[in-house]
């Protein structure tokens, strides 16, 4: 697959302060030499402007850093242009950090010290001392979530620490904020040590209303949800497992509206027997599906192979591949109705998506660049989504961990169960009205607020009726030492 297909985007993009003479036709002559190399203009402003001089601050999208370079290199070849500085507004959002803390309790005047710390602060402590229940209401702990990681398989870049992972943990803590209004914060740990996490994660958890687990490499990430899961009563939410999932059910339950299929008579193939590709297939079997291959760089996962004592797949293999076949991806794929590729690039070729059934369903998640690109199965899918956001139908987490963190912790959930993803995958599908369904919008936008808000809504319900909550769906604004929580 040849580079071309990366488009320029703003996530490359590098912005050029030129000087050059104020004379008519210099920023024609600039944004040519720009074309010339595929820089993509997105913003020219002006910064200062006098008889002889101009200075303009050029935003180009770039396909890559390298590619950044070569449009810079241009711009400086350009006869009678002094370029000033360049900037990478990616590097620049990202000073400082992307979140703070903000006090919501303002302190301007003696009272008010004396109210929120001490004295008046060690009445509340012995409140919560006496009731700890009151602790989701007298702190923050109803409405925070610890995202952990430990920096072993971030995005793309596979184990970079949790040093690299910070600013990772940081956007998610400004999704959860911006999307749902939820307090969340970094919590990027030193160690491999799967035990020493659950161990840290569990001395933390009393100032936390739920834990988003993120970035922790597979088979450690199943040990380590399931040994939380198991010691705490609070959320526990491995968002690459099982958000994931949650989005990826909500677009196939579309997708079959589509293609006019049921979920029980579907061939699924799952390219990517990983932490994700496993929950994936897993709330397909809860939701009907029965026919699910999985397939790894060694080929089709079967009962009797030898996985290289990795017992996830040992156990995935016992509830999968009901007729327990062998081969590569290219036989796995002959007949199937779906393709979910949790993956990497280019693995899947047109010839492939010809060999499956008719009207097949394509989630090609690989990302950036997905197993197939949206050109090359055009006329052979009926329906394709990949994880980007230029492209049609983006299977993105951030439809589903704001949503569903919110609605746990409304009704203050001791856990996030199969009935509540089920329930959040429902309310993302709805989220496209049965008017609005096409091939080409089968997963609404992560900037449609309904969707936090349905997600929220439902989840919250799921847990009321499998009796994990708390309490019923609502704010407490006050709080009575002599009534409890």
């Amino acid at each position: 697959m040849t580079t071309s297909r990366n488009n320029p985007s703003i996530a490359y993009s590098i912005t050029i302060r030129a000087q050059y003479p104020n004379r008519a036709g210099m920023l024609g002559v600039i944004t040519s030499a720009i074309g010339e190399v595929e820089g993509d203009i997105g913003a020219i402003d002006t910064v200062s402007s006098s008889r002889t001089t101009m200075t303009r601050d050029i935003t180009v999208n770039a396909r890559n850093v390298s590619h950044g370079e070569q449009i810079e290199d241009r711009v400086r070849k350009v006869p009678g242009v002094r370029v000033l500085s360049v900037s990478d507004p990616v590097f620049l959002r990202h000073l400082g950090g992307k979140i703070e803390v903000n006090s919501r309790s303002p302190v301007t005047t003696r009272n008010d010290m004396s109210i929120v710390y001490t004295p008046g602060v060690g009445r509340v402590s012995m409140a919560i001392y006496h009731d700890p229940a009151a602790l989701w209401t007298l702190t923050g702990k109803g409405n925070t979530v610890a995202v952990v990681t430990d920096g072993t398989a971030v995005l793309g870049l596979g184990d970079i620490g949790p040093g690299g992972a910070m600013p990772v943990m940081e956007g998610k803590a400004v999704l959860f904020k911006e999307l749902a209004g939820v307090d969340a914060y970094p919590i990027c740990l030193d160690t491999k040590d799967a035990d020493e996490i659950v161990e840290i994660v569990k001395a933390i958890s009393p100032g936390f209303g739920g834990v988003n687990l993120e970035d922790i490499s597979a088979p450690r990430c199943f040990y380590v949800e399931q040994r939380l899961k198991d010691e705490l009563d609070i959320p526990i939410f491995h968002d690459d497992q099982h958000g994931t999932a949650v989005v990826v059910l909500a677009g196939l339950i579309n997708a079959v509206k589509i293609n006019g299929k049921k979920m029980e008579d579907l061939k699924v193939v799952v390219n990517g027997v990983g932490a994700s590709g496993i929950a994936c297939a897993k709330i397909l079997m809860t939701a009907g599906c029965f026919n699910i291959i999985g397939c790894d760089t060694q080929g089709i996962v079967y009962r009797g192979r030898d996985n290289r004592g990795n017992k996830a797949k040992d156990e995935f293999a016992e509830i999968s591949n009901p007729d327990n076949i062998e081969g590569d991806l290219a036989k796995a794929m002959q007949g199937a109705d779906v393709f979910l590729g949790l993956s990497g690039p280019n693995t899947v070729t047109p010839a492939m998506v010809k060999d499956m059934n008719d009207e097949p369903i394509v989630f090609a998640m690989a990302n950036p660049d997905p197993e197939i690109w949206p050109e090359e199965a055009q006329g052979l899918a009926r329906v394709m989504a990949t994880g980007r956001s230029d492209y049609p139908n983006q299977i993105n987490n951030a439809l589903c961990f704001p949503g569903i963190f919110r609605g746990a912790l409304d009704v203050r959930a001791r856990e996030i169960n199969e009935e509540m993803k089920l329930a959040a995958a429902q309310a993302i599908a709805a989220g496209v009205p049965n008017s609005d369904l096409n091939e080409d919008f089968i997963i609404p936008s992560i900037f449609d607020k309904g969707v936090v808000r349905r997600v929220a809504r439902e989840v919250a319900a799921a847990a009321q009726r499998t009796g994990v909550a708390r309490r019923s769906r609502r704010r407490v604004t006050s709080y009575s030492p002599r009534a409890g929580v």
